[in-house]
């Protein structure tokens, strides 16, 4: 299977599609040349500062960059140094393997740990509700579906977070696809941003 191409068909059925889709794109995506990723990350910095200025003054989640995904950590800085008030930067925490995700507030004085999975994690504090989630994804397709690492973290805690706030997809263009056959637990983004801009879902 190729990326870009669909999982329709796979012999080893939808799950097994996703899952050679995944380590394709994710092993494009570490295989992109630094200066072309820094490019990509400074790029998508730029696009959300200018089309989501309402983001300056909400608390926004976002995920520490793994696996050479976009690093938004400049955007955040940059809207912290804003100082409108109501803004937080958000990071989220495995409460447990079955179990939402909290949000704890970030900055770049924060003690951290690595939780089970290695990733860097508030190490304390309240748990707090974002406005806007940030999501890296592996995949996405134009109807607004991410595949992401196969957890379920983010649309379990997605179908439970009310009001639900603006998630924004974060990626590189190389993670389109026609298609990702979205089923029916999978929490569409409102809204895409790669180094070629913003891109409205279409439903």
């Amino acid at each position: 299977m190729t990326p870009g191409s669909t999982p329709d068909g796979f012999p080893g059925g939808r799950l097994a599609a996703r899952g050679e889709l995944r380590k394709a794109l994710v092993e494009r995506r570490l295989a992109m040349p630094m200066e072309q990723w820094q490019r990509h990350c400074e790029a998508i910095c730029a696009h959300l500062h200018a089309g989501f200025r309402q983001l300056a003054a909400m608390p926004v989640a976002f995920c520490w960059p793994l696996r050479r995904e976009p690093d938004l950590r400049p955007a955040i800085d940059r809207w912290r140094a804003e100082g409108h008030p109501g803004f937080a930067a958000l990071l989220p925490v495995v409460i447990d393997e079955d179990s939402t995700l909290g949000f704890r507030a970030w900055s770049s004085t924060t003690a951290m740990f690595a939780d089970r999975y290695g990733i860097p994690t508030p190490a304390d504090g309240d748990f707090l509700r974002p406005q806007a989630l940030l999501l890296p994804v592996n995949a996405f397709d134009a109807a607004g579906y991410r595949l992401g690492y196969g957890g379920g973290y983010f649309d379990r805690t997605l179908a439970g977070l009310a009001p639900r706030p603006l998630v924004i997809g974060v990626g590189f263009e190389l993670a389109r696809v026609d298609s990702i056959r979205p089923e029916a637990h999978d929490q569409p983004l409102d809204v895409m941003v790669t180094e070629a801009g913003i891109f409205r879902p279409v439903r």
